[in-house]
């Protein structure tokens, strides 16, 4: 097992995108010439970030897989570690561990029409799908982006919703639980979104990232209009802590979301899902 995912490597911040109150998308390059070649991920995974006497947590890759020069993470202030996260400023350093997990099958899905749904920060795991997506738009089909917050000023990263708006033969769609004055998206929960949806289930895949209840909600709606379970495919958190599938801390069933996942075909773990324990 490569050495990269058990120790640190040094990373240096060279960006802070203030996104919301409680809210940063961090810029990262490894500060090893050699480390920062050889990194490659793919879509989905994850990294540990480590800080010095505070402690380590996973957090999604964000940035597109074809960007060598930096790994961006966006990263919500709610707890020790995160919030430290949040407060650090471009030229401090932090240990990095990864790439971890199992990403999206991309390589499942060319020539598919593809429907994306997240919630909260779940636009951050698919963020490289899209940019994937959009760089190679003549190898995929229709694509639906359907984005849900709890308040509209929780909505990141409107300006890529627009840019991805303008792109040929894609539909975004926007939710808020709660909305100010100046919201011109849907009101009320994500799955409200699929009323308005161009793209027919039957015959397209899904992928969905965000809170699990949210997930398995999105999930049955796509299995009761006719899209086959085994072209759903859902991002899932645990708690990780060793990331290798050594702690346990992390188990899903007789899966381990750090080794197996956090993607997974939703035939696979439909039967878990919503399980109380599990």
């Amino acid at each position: 097992m490569s050495t990269a995912l058990h120790c640190p490597m040094e990373a240096r911040i060279i960006g802070k995108e203030q996104e919301s109150a409680s809210i940063v998308t961090l810029v990262l390059c490894l500060t090893d010439a050699a480390a920062a070649s050889a990194f490659r991920f793919t879509p989905g995974q994850f990294n540990m970030l480590y800080v010095k006497g505070v402690g380590e947590i996973p957090v999604s890759i964000a940035s597109d897989p074809d960007d060598l020069d930096s790994l961006s993470h966006t990263i919500r202030a709610v707890g020790r570690v995160s919030t430290r996260l949040t407060e650090l400023e471009p030229g401090d350093r932090i240990g990095l561990r990864g790439p971890f997990g199992r990403g999206w099958p991309l390589e499942l899905l060319g020539g598919r029409d593809l429907i994306i749904v997240t919630g909260g920060l779940g636009c951050a795991p698919v963020a490289p799908v899209i940019s994937y997506i959009n760089d190679r738009r003549h190898d995929f089909g229709r694509l639906a982006i359907l984005h849900g917050v709890k308040h509209s000023s929780d909505l990141i990263w409107g300006g890529c919703y627009s840019d991805w708006a303008a792109q040929d033969d894609t539909q975004v769609l926007l939710s808020a639980d709660r909305c100010d004055l100046a919201w011109t998206g849907t009101t009320g929960p994500v799955t409200r979104l699929f009323d308005h949806l161009e793209i027919p289930p039957a015959g397209a895949a899904a992928l969905i990232c965000g809170p699990e209840p949210m997930q398995h909600a999105c999930a049955e709606w796509l299995l009761a209009n006719d899209m086959p379970a085994g072209d759903i495919w859902l991002s899932l958190e645990r708690n990780m802590q060793c990331a290798v599938g050594l702690c346990g801390h992390c188990q899903f069933g007789e899966h381990f979301i750090c080794r197996d996942g956090p993607v997974f075909r939703y035939d696979v773990i439909r039967p878990l899902i919503g399980r109380p324990g599990i």
